[in-house]
């Protein structure tokens, strides 16, 4: 399971969601309760990892 809190959607991490790349075609769904753009999960990622936004 993938918990929604800690998901970046591998932003910051890899190109490509890795969930994704390693699981079969459309098993994994976006949770339309928690819609994020690639803004948002920035300021995920830079909230769990300490780490900023490069550029």
């Amino acid at each position: 399971m993938i918990d929604p809190a800690k998901c970046t959607e591998c932003v910051g991490h890899y190109d490509t969601p890795q969930c994704v790349e390693v699981c079969p075609v459309d098993c994994i769904a976006k949770d339309p309760a928690f819609p994020e753009n690639d803004d948002l999960l920035w300021v995920k990622y830079e909230k769990l990892t300490g780490n900023k936004r490069p550029g």
